[in-house]
């Protein structure tokens, strides 16, 4: 085989695998619009929750926020004063 004739075959090698790629991508990409929107069809959004459950939800959620906010302030703490020479 010449050089002429090996850099053609890797060439259309090349351009092969990019095609299949390509195609590949592709079918993905539609596959995953047509399902996202099946599941919009037959799933639809869950409707809000009434204001009155909200409220008890939100003071435990900030009490929870305010201990990981400590907890990772101690870490953090920590790890400074464990590196300091």
């Amino acid at each position: 085989m010449q050089e002429t004739e090996l850099l053609q075959e890797g060439l259309a090698l090349m351009g092969l695998g990019m095609g299949f790629v390509f195609v590949f991508l592709t079918i993905l990409v539609i596959s995953m619009t047509l399902m996202s929107k099946l599941i919009g069809r037959f799933q639809p959004a869950s409707a809000a929750a009434p204001a009155g459950r909200n409220s008890v939800k939100t003071t435990d959620t900030s009490s929870q926020n305010d201990e990981v906010v400590a907890v990772i302030s101690a870490a953090v703490h920590r790890y400074r004063s464990s590196r300091r020479p």
